[in-house]
């Protein structure tokens, strides 16, 4: 069946139960019930210090205090932005906004001051929070409210009184205090002001805005409301389990959808807590002083891991003792034993020794590297999703064989549906999904939405198939593909998967190119050596032209796998890093 409902009925008895919600505001304000005195954030006072519990009612008490003084400014449906670091000012921000005050736009910190500045004209907002790191591009910014957030020393006490000037008196175009307008918020509470806490929310109407960071386009403005998260938190939720003692490390930026829906949104669901960590160099740091459990993260960062532990097993002479030990483990898994924990607690203990699942995605993952983290005892889930659907569209269920179909996305979530459209002799076709955290649409853009909407389908340009079982699998872009003279497609994403498992390869990145002679399309590809690898192996002295010759070769050897027509005719050799996304997407149409 199209819709892939056909084995929904024994996947249906192993989802996890969920409550239901329909807005932010209904899942935040339960949980702040449910977990009042339970940690919701780990913070640290300075940079380097120890980690501070949060509370949960020190998170709905500062959202309805925010929240108040925001509506009190006079900035009730008003859009605003947030900018910056990960830290728990931009998510009290973005509560406050979108719960009752506004529309909230969360804007990528990656992006240029100018295009910063489009976007929050293109959106129309009245004000932006933003971190010290952003000070100076609003210096002369003209725009109503500017509200500065910090990174450290949040406060973690109620108890605590809050520091900052007097903002009762607020001039506009003036840099404002994020705790001073917390602090005033509080005593409009005290005075018995409910603007904010009484605001009902339309679950179907746009309250958050969000650019796309697209790796083929300009910027879209998608429109999402308060029920599209929600029901997407409540379908991912059936597929991972989440409890109120888990622990995750913040690292994905925070304005993307799958870090604010599945690294905030969700975890503040089912009351676990967030750690913000500070730095990709200090990730494993970060996960030891948080006992992180659960990690959310792209591929970049957990190929770059997994690498990381191979290569300290080989450096300290101990691949060989690892080997056997992943062997014996998927015996004993095989008879219902699982001891991964004990046989690799060397490995555990560099991650704190909690770590026990690891969620993927924005982009598809080395299946070995998957099928790798398995072995070692760390569950891991992959998700493919976009930012017009919340963002999942489907997941790889921790009750599933996901070791088994490890180069899939798995199943549809529960509330959607996935169908394959204009399916080639191969069954591969454009990936559409119908489900209710598919976008309003984009916003001021009637025609852009109207190519990717039809009939209550979201038509995802991405291409893949769907097995036996309903298990999505993901084989490119449909906009990327390489077409022949001879009617032949060829997936730019194939070609690379294969270019990228090998070592002396960082990444690559593979278009088409045209023969002179008749003008027929070829592949041509450019690759990134990995430079490290190849220096610690041959030495530092190893030349531009020598590296030149070990890619050339590496490619013929990989040519000789594949079909004639997918042989790679061109490579040029890259020095510099390729232009990508803040979720570590190559933006192709930046790099060719």
């Amino acid at each position: 069946m199209d819709n892939n409902k056909k084995d929904f009925k024994a996947l249906e008895k192993k989802y996890h139960q969920v409550r239901e919600i329909t807005t932010l505001k209904d899942m935040l304000n339960s949980s702040v019930q449910l977990y009042s005195e339970k940690p919701a954030f780990l913070v640290k006072k300075d940079k380097g210090g120890e980690y501070f519990q949060i509370k949960y009612k020190q998170v709905g008490h500062d959202v309805d205090a925010l929240g108040t003084k925001l509506i009190e400014m006079g900035l009730k449906d008003a859009k605003i932005a947030i900018i910056g670091e990960n830290c728990y000012e931009w998510v009290v921000s973005y509560y406050a906004v979108a719960n009752g005050t506004g529309v909230v736009v969360p804007l990528d910190k990656e992006l240029s001051r100018e295009e910063i500045y489009y976007l929050i004209k293109t959106a129309g907002c009245r004000a932006i929070f933003y971190t010290q790191s952003f000070e100076n591009y609003f210096i002369d910014f003209d725009i109503e409210y500017k509200i500065k957030m910090k990174l450290y020393g949040d406060r973690t006490d109620l108890s605590q009184a809050l520091e900052g000037p007097d903002e009762s008196n607020i001039k506009t175009g003036e840099s404002l205090d994020w705790e001073a307008l917390v602090a005033s918020g509080e005593k409009l509470i005290e005075q018995n002001d409910r603007s904010f806490i009484d605001a009902e929310i339309n679950p179907d109407e746009m309250k958050i805005l969000l650019f796309t960071s697209g790796t083929t386009e300009a910027a879209k403005g998608v429109m999402l409301s308060h029920n599209n998260i929600a029901a997407n938190v409540m379908d991912t939720c059936k597929i991972a389990y989440i409890t109120p003692d888990d622990r995750t490390l913040s690292i994905l930026p925070i304005h993307h959808t799958f870090e604010s829906t599945m690294g905030m949104s969700l975890v503040l669901y089912r009351g676990a807590s967030v750690a913000f960590y500070e730095g990709l160099k200090y990730i494993n740091k970060n996960l030891i002083e948080a006992q992180a459990t659960v990690l959310v993260g792209v591929p970049l960062i957990f190929e770059s891991i997994y690498d990381k532990i191979w290569k300290q097993a080989e450096k300290s002479g101990k691949a060989g003792a690892l080997r056997k030990a992943i062997k014996l483990n998927k015996t004993l898994k095989g008879l219902g034993i699982d001891v991964s924990r004990k046989l690799f607690k060397s490995v555990h203990e560099k991650f704190g020794g909690k770590l026990r699942m690891v969620v993927t995605g924005a982009a598809a993952i080395d299946p070995n590297v998957l099928r790798g983290f398995e072995d070692l005892g760390i569950r891991m889930l992959q998700g493919y999703g976009l930012t017009e659907c919340s963002p999942l569209v489907s997941g790889t269920p921790d009750f599933g064989n996901g070791y088994k179909k490890a180069g899939s996305a798995g199943p549809v979530v529960s509330a959607g549906q996935i169908k394959i459209v204009d399916k080639d002799e191969d069954g591969i076709g454009e990936i559409t999904f119908k489900g209710p955290n598919v976008m309003l649409g984009y916003y001021n853009m009637p025609e852009k939405t109207n190519e990717v909407l039809r009939e209550g389908w979201f038509y995802t340009g991405d291409l893949g198939f769907l097995d036996a079982e309903g298990w999505l699998y993901i084989t490119g872009r449909k906009k990327n593909v390489i077409v022949t003279k001879t009617g032949k497609n060829i997936y730019p994403e194939e070609v690379e998967y294969y270019i990228n498992r090998n070592i002396y390869i960082q990444e690559s990145l593979v278009h088409a190119a045209y023969y002179d002679d008749n003008n027929d399309t070829c592949v041509s590809a450019q690759v990134r050596p990995n430079y490290e690898l190849i220096y610690e192996e041959f030495g530092e002295s190893f030349g531009d032209e020598e590296i030149h010759s070990l890619i050339k070769r590496v490619i013929s050897d990989i040519n000789d796998k594949l079909p004639i027509y997918k042989r790679i005719r061109a490579i040029k050799v890259r020095r510099d890093e390729f232009i990508k996304t803040t979720t570590k997407k190559i933006q192709r149409h930046k790099n060719v």
